[in-house]
């Protein structure tokens, strides 16, 4: 003789009782609410982690911002006749070390001698006919320009070759 195979679970459920139905369904609403509040969560950290480094890099921006008229002054001493030569090694020595503080914190010097005009990037003050030079080419600078990444600090403020 064979064996009948046990029925099927489906076939098995009872029907649920309105009371079950109920509870399956306030299960339901607060597996809802707990899913909506980690994605709240979620959203949150990553909301604020974005605030943080936005405040980090506008922090930095104007920190470096206000060092640069110290570099500009520092350039300046050096350029200025001097008979003391420690003294001189001295200011060179304290550029440097701005200069290399400055680029930790990713600022960057404009380059913009011999290169082309950028309007983005320069502010050009002067304007001269050149010999021997292209058109919109920068001549001298008059004050050097910074950034840090795509961010201008400070533009260059330049004279350019007709």
């Amino acid at each position: 003789m064979a064996k009948k195979n046990p029925p099927a679970a489906e076939e098995t459920e009872v029907p649920e009782t309105p009371q079950e139905q109920a509870l399956s369904a306030d299960a339901e609403v607060w597996k809802d609410t707990a899913l909506r509040a980690q994605a709240d969560l979620v959203n949150f950290r990553n909301r604020t982690q974005r605030e943080r480094e936005q405040l980090w890099s506008e922090a930095r921006a104007d920190t470096v911002t206000q060092f640069l008229p110290v570099i500009d002054n520092l350039e300046r001493a050096l350029e200025a006749p001097c008979s003391d030569e420690t003294y001189k090694q001295g200011v060179e020595l304290t550029l440097r070390q701005f200069t290399e503080i400055l680029a930790k914190l990713g600022a960057a010097e404009i380059e913009a001698l011999d290169k082309p005009f950028d309007p983005q990037l320069m502010d050009a003050v002067m304007h001269e006919e050149a010999e021997g030079v292209a058109e919109s080419i920068v001549t001298q600078v008059f004050q050097k320009g910074y950034r840090i990444a795509d961010r201008v600090l400070r533009h260059a403020v330049v004279k350019v070759a007709n």
